[in-house]
């Protein structure tokens, strides 16, 4: 698209004093003093692999995976400039040979295996600019074009992809990438701030010839009370702000309020965990602009205002805490060239069927920042509503679809061992952390080059669900961003409402994913099966023995993670059959409940049956299943386990 008439290049050149071309290509990976200055992109844009249909084929069959298909391969993307590709994501790399042909040329002049350009090995494309983890495998390293870039595949087929990338106005002071030693500079400032990451960064958000100042303040947060942190009343900019311990802002309710201020307009009013990532009560978060490091939160966005500012932090709980805080900021006041800081905390609980979940909408001139995003289902044992697409529509104009919510965190195949299931934490982007048996996930992405700037107004949704927005759920986020315009409504519902909410139910997927503590020593099988019973296709972990173990009877322990200690009801669902032994929960050795006969003289499936009550404390516990005998019509000592389900007890 292009936008309304704009001052030109030249002007914006000396109003900013030459920052506008500072924020183009690879110092915006490292100028994080320039980090607030309005950009200049005329156009922001994707080539993803989404489903044109409104389907959930976003990559799948490779059908959606390209713009073109030529004799030399597929085209991924076709832009003309002047223009910079900030991002390259995909989950599913291969050694094809990916090639990007720039203003017009007719050989490629970088021409690379997809799977080596987020490897770290290349010179031009140096870790942690490109990495991968968590699924994923993304490339940060900005690749400008003057008139035009093909981005181009030599293969048959491509599955998922996403390629972001900003426009500019013609003239624009822009250089064409080119490989070898004229980068190498800036992408070793580049690279040495994403390494910082959960270090002070301070030394790239401040101004030159500025000298940094730390306030620093300790005291007493009483129940219902407000604990001042800084306050300043001429402009300046804030650079950065430590708070500590850690372990005092933990915690479900969501109780203690981190509020800012600048120039007396609110501009963050956020629960202080959620700010610095913490995921239902707990760190979670190590990013390179926020989170926390050892028992430190630690936010390195820098804040400029213009008149005044003001840092507090407001207990609606009941308890007291000590809080340290340090505040590095300068007498460097906000420009007009530049934005106001904002957070902007929200939650859906539930999330509304048929329509997307919003993390922000904003009006004015500005750009996003960063998202930090927790999930938690209604349904436990189940995640598929994280098959939703990111949507960004920026002045009007749907501009960005992605194709999966955890392809939006730079993640890929949640739900997959060694893919999306654990917490990990990347400079740009992460995972708060996946408990399938919660129907839990989070997590999070900064936006520094691939920054989504908006002239007019912005609207960042991601759906809950593959289609239809039909899978509903509790979802909260927290939105970081700069501005012309503060946020008009920043007040957060009750503490009630805003609390964690744990499910009392936890089903544990036996047959995928559940941790296995143990099993017996001799004459035992572990193995997964997939097998038709009536109509259903039914997945089980089978447990196969003979005579005993070395200790007593065949058994099966597993690790459950508990979200909220108490007394539990401990049930199963089994798939009975002429082979079924008889299975009894037991804890330090004695009999928990009435042994459960699973023969039947043909597979069955058995619903959920009891087993017994267990008080179980929060975090992890081992459940120990064993097989106690077999019905004299049994033919064999098995235990064919489809989920183990634990119902807390609700309080009277």
């Amino acid at each position: 698209m292009k936008s309304e008439p704009l001052v030109t290049v030249a002007m914006v050149l000396m109003a900013l004093g030459g920052t506008a071309r500072a924020q183009i290509g690879l110092e915006a990976l490292y100028r994080l003093d320039l980090l607030p200055a309005f950009k200049q992109s005329v156009e922001i844009g994707s080539v993803s692999s989404y489903d044109r249909s409104g389907g959930n084929d976003d990559g799948f069959s490779g059908k959606y995976s390209f713009v073109r298909k030529e004799a030399e391969g597929l085209v991924l993307a076709d832009l003309k400039g002047p223009g910079v590709i900030y991002r390259v994501w995909t989950p599913t790399p291969t050694d094809d040979t990916l090639e990007f042909l720039f203003d017009g040329e007719e050989q490629p002049r970088v021409a690379i295996k997809f799977r080596d350009i987020f490897l770290g090995r290349d010179p031009d494309f140096p870790a942690p600019l490109v990495g991968f983890g968590a699924g994923g495998f993304f490339c940060y390293v900005p690749l400008p074009f003057q008139k035009s870039c093909i981005v181009r595949m030599r293969a048959q087929k491509v599955q998922f992809y996403q390629i972001n990338y900003a426009l500019y106005e013609p003239g624009v002071p822009l250089t064409t990438f080119s490989r070898g030693a004229a980068n190498r500079d800036s992408l070793e400032k580049a690279r040495r701030l994403l390494e910082s990451a959960g270090n002070d960064v301070t030394d790239f958000s401040r101004r030159p010839g500025q000298n940094p100042v730390l306030t620093m303040t300790k005291g007493t947060l009483n129940a219902g009370g407000t604990l001042k942190l800084f306050s300043a009343s001429e402009g300046g900019r804030i650079l950065g702000l430590r708070l500590s311990p850690a372990e005092a802002f933990a915690g479900k309710k969501r109780d203690l309020v981190l509020k800012i201020s600048f120039d007396g307009h609110p501009a963050v009013s956020c629960p202080a965990g959620d700010f610095f990532g913490y995921a239902w009560g707990r760190p979670a978060m190590r990013s390179l602009l926020v989170g926390t490091s050892g028992a430190t939160n630690y936010s390195y966005f820098p804040m400029p205002y213009e008149r005044s500012a003001s840092i507090e932090i407001v207990s609606e709980g009941p308890g007291a805490a000590e809080v340290a805080a340090e505040v590095i900021h300068s007498s460097q006041a906000r420009s007009r060239d530049e934005g106001y800081f904002f957070a902007v905390w929200r939650r859906e609980n539930p999330t509304l069927a048929g329509k997307p979940y919003t993390f922000l909408e904003s009006q004015g001139r500005g750009h996003l920042a960063g998202l930090i995003l927790q999930c938690q289902g209604r349904e436990p044992g189940r995640t598929l509503y994280f098959e939703g697409d990111d949507q960004t529509t920026i002045d009007g104009k749907l501009v960005v679809h992605g194709t999966g919510s955890e392809d939006f965190f730079n993640g890929g195949w949640y739900d997959v061992p060694d893919r999306w299931e654990k917490q990990i934490s990347f400079p740009l982007s992460g995972c708060l952390g996946y408990a399938k048996h919660l129907g839990r996930t989070g997590a999070y992405r900064l936006f520094l080059g691939d920054a989504y700037s908006y002239r007019r107004s912005l609207l960042q949704t991601i759906e809950h669900s593959g289609q239809n927005n039909d899978i509903v759920t509790d979802y909260s986020s927290v939105a970081f961003g700069y501005s012309d315009r503060l946020p008009k409504e920043l007040s957060l519902p009750p503490v009630a409402q805003r609390a964690v909410d744990d499910p009392t139910e936890m089903v544990f997927a036996v047959n995928w994913q559940i941790p296995i503590h143990s099993w017996s020593f001799d004459r035992s099988t572990l193995t997964r099966h997939k097998e038709k019973i009536g109509a259903e296709e039914v997945r089980y972990l089978g447990l196969s023995a003979s005579g005993e173990d070395w200790f007593g009877p065949h058994f099966l322990c597993l690790t459950c993670d508990i979200p909220e200690g108490g007394r539990h009801a401990v049930y199963i669902e089994a798939v009975a059959g002429p082979a079924q032994a008889k299975v009894q929960l037991f804890e330090n050795e004695n009999p928990v409940g009435a042994p459960l006969d699973l023969f039947s003289e043909a597979p069955t499936l058995t619903g959920r049956k009891l087993l017994g009550y267990l008080n179980l404390a929060e975090g992890k516990n081992n459940l120990m299943l064993k097989l106690v005998g077999k019905n004299e019509n049994s033919k064999g000592l098995g235990l064919n386990l489809v989920q183990l389900v634990c119902v807390r007890e609700q309080s009277r």
